[in-house]
């Protein structure tokens, strides 16, 4: 219940944030209206998808979730500055506690940010007379959970170890190279070579596979399309999550 009660204050304060609407809600639609543009005027015998609307959908909430990464670590480094965690933490609560206040109120941000983009994607996929699988946005909405708790847990560490100045810094860096090497904008399979090395090597690009496989409902064929980049997206959102409330209440302590 506490849990609860602390979560509650955290989701009105981030429904009082405008810049919290511009970025995890409004940003990602402009982006879906600007590569859908940038699709249309690429000729087809390109043969080049990944500006069309089923893949961009799912790329592009992947990127929206990274900035719920960068919202969460503000908070917690606003809320540690203001020394507010620090009266808190002499209550009975624990660190996973605390931890969990956060984490469950920006999940909760993460499925109206899908909700919503998803939402602009089927008005935009009728201007462009491509039909969406509604089944698969649905399934979506379901299956990237995981990569939001993953980046939300991100942005719980970083709120943890630095302070109000240099966090927003390094979860910018983490949003443009969770977004280029996640392969959203381009085909990092197809441009192979060091860089797709790189790719595999770090959550990110598997966080884009779930979300475009999902949103295609191309969930049932072969492994490497839904089945590995699944469960390495939700191995990764476990370790790092654990990862994150370990280090929260270790950085409590030592405020």
């Amino acid at each position: 219940m506490k849990t609860i009660v602390f979560a509650k204050k955290n989701l009105i304060e981030l429904s009082r944030d405008v810049l919290g609407y511009i970025f995890c809600i409004a940003f990602p639609i402009v982006m879906l209206i600007i590569m859908s543009v940038v699709n249309e005027s690429i000729p087809k015998e390109a043969g080049m998808s990944i500006f069309r609307i089923d893949n961009l959908a799912g790329g592009v909430l992947i990127f929206g979730q990274t900035f719920i990464m960068l919202f969460t670590a503000i908070q917690v480094t606003n809320d540690r500055s203001s020394s507010f965690l620090i009266r808190l933490f002499s209550s009975p609560m624990k660190g996973r506690d605390f931890a969990l206040g956060y984490i469950l109120p920006m999940l909760l941000v993460s499925i109206v940010q899908a909700v919503v983009t998803f939402t602009a994607a089927i008005i935009i996929s009728k201007v462009v007379g491509y039909d969406l699988n509604l089944g698969g946005l649905a399934l979506a909405v379901v299956t990237t959970l995981p990569s939001a708790m993953m980046f939300i847990s991100i942005g719980l560490i970083f709120g943890s170890i630095l302070n109000e100045k240099s966090a927003p810094g390094v979860c910018s860096v983490i949003v443009s190279g969770g977004t280029f090497l996640g392969g959203v904008f381009f085909d990092a399979e197809g441009v192979g070579g060091s860089i797709y090395k790189v790719c595999k090597c770090l959550p990110f690009i598997y966080c884009t596979k779930v979300a475009r496989a999902s949103v295609n409902m191309d969930i049932t064929g072969s492994f490497d399309k839904f089945g590995r980049p699944f469960t390495v997206t939700v191995l990764s959102a476990l370790v790092i999550s654990v990862i994150a409330i370990l280090v929260f209440g270790r950085q409590m302590k030592k405020d």
